[in-house]
């Protein structure tokens, strides 16, 4: 074949894409992750980041950035276990552990450049080919590519069903068994029916592995996440959080059980074999942590819980279905992969970034708006949303009837 014919194949490829209103295109954004922000050389109000406490801008975490940067440099210059492993991340890990502490018994964290790494290390290393996973129909890519990757076999139960999950459990003879979900689910802003789902896994001797990496920081009255909502604590917890949403910073970790962490560390491919993170990543994330352990974080998340019932009280849909959530993820379903497009341009015309989202991301006939909100944004800037949205709906519904 020649090398025409191969770009002739990629051209084949990204028409059909366009045909079925799936192309991706990125903005590029020139000030700080915030509500008011630049992208592609204007000014938007942009409900589109899981920036959801505001801390990705917030003067005292970007100060410890610099901080971390003259005290560790710019990069870590290799992997954990060579000499990539600086007193920050430790001092981060430890931090880590003990805030999640209430949830564990003798816990222990470890720190992850992404949430997506996170996961794959950790699904990888606990299962192997003979292992069974049970995984949530709607979790995120990360988890279903780490069960992939780990070849153990994957068993998918339907969207929050306890009692499919409990008949494939039943089922299983295999001796390691994983149950994994999201904690807060990202595209719809439900949360799991972790209480249920731990009493399966403590029943079937399973571990309970939870990416909590929307509810981390942004659930419970002092940011500890789904678990903390719940009053959850077991031995057969493993809870993945990422750092780069609520915390403001990027990263993530895996708590759980020290013993869990150790295996990782020994055996977890995806943290064994990449450069560490900067140090001054992990020294900035002390202070987010602080802040969301804090009274600064318990006023953000009440800020954020006051912006959630703004929205949710004064949407008025007709023709587009709210998905109301207790979380700052918000979706609109529009059904439609070219009416989501539409109404994102729509809303840009206003001066609004709301990011449609498509397949595969989302079933298909399922796509919708996802809304997003932070602790800070303020009440006019929600208001604003809001009229525009309305009026769009309003619009479309007219456009409908003609």
């Amino acid at each position: 074949m020649s090398a025409h014919a191969l770009f002739e194949r990629l051209d084949a490829g990204l028409a059909a894409i366009d045909r079925a209103h799936l192309r991706r295109h990125r903005r590029v954004v020139s000030t700080p992750c915030q509500p008011h922000l630049r992208a592609d050389g204007r000014d938007v109000l942009a409900f589109a980041s899981n920036d959801y406490l505001g801390l990705a801008a917030h003067p005292a975490v970007v100060d410890a950035l610099v901080d971390g940067a003259r005290r560790y440099g710019a990069g870590s210059g290799a992997s954990h276990l060579i000499s990539g492993h600086s007193q920050a991340h430790a001092q981060l890990e430890e931090a880590l552990a003990a805030f999640m502490s209430p949830h564990l018994i003798d816990a222990r964290a470890l720190y992850f450049c992404t949430g997506y790494m996170a996961n794959l290390a950790t699904i990888s290393a606990l299962a192997d080919k003979h292992a069974d996973i049970f995984s949530e129909a709607l979790n995120h890519a990360s988890l279903i590519d780490g069960a992939r990757l780990s070849r153990a076999r994957t068993h998918v139960y339907p969207h929050g069903d306890v009692a499919a999950l409990a008949a494939l459990l039943e089922a299983s003879t295999a001796e390691t068994k994983l149950i994994v979900t999201d904690g807060v689910f990202s595209m719809d802003g439900d949360i799991a029916p972790l209480p249920q789902l731990l009493a399966l896994a403590e029943r079937h001797n399973a571990w309970l592995i939870v990416d909590d990496a929307h509810g981390f920081g942004v659930v419970g009255q002092n940011g500890r996440g789904v678990f903390e909502h719940f009053e959850l604590r077991s031995p057969n917890l493993v809870i993945i959080g990422t750092l780069g949403k609520a915390a403001g910073v990027g990263g993530a970790f895996v708590a759980a059980n020290r013993r869990v962490v150790e295996w990782l560390v020994n055996r977890a491919r995806p943290y064994i074999f990449t450069t560490a993170a900067a140090p001054s990543q992990a020294h900035a994330l002390l202070t987010s942590l602080a802040l969301i352990a804090g009274d600064e974080g318990r006023e953000r998340r009440a800020a954020l819980q006051a912006r959630i019932a703004q929205l949710r009280d004064s949407l008025s849909l007709t023709h587009w279905r709210h998905m109301m959530s207790p979380t700052a993820v918000q979706p609109i379903i529009l059904g439609e992969n070219a009416a989501a497009l539409h109404a994102q341009a729509g809303l840009a015309e206003a001066g609004l970034w709301v990011p449609a989202i498509r397949p595969p991301t989302v079933a298909p006939g399922t796509s919708r708006l996802r809304v997003t909100l932070s602790a800070a944004h303020t009440a006019d800037d929600v208001a604003r949303l809001v009229t525009a949205i309305n009026q769009l709906d309003r619009d479309w519904r007219a456009h409908a009837h003609d």
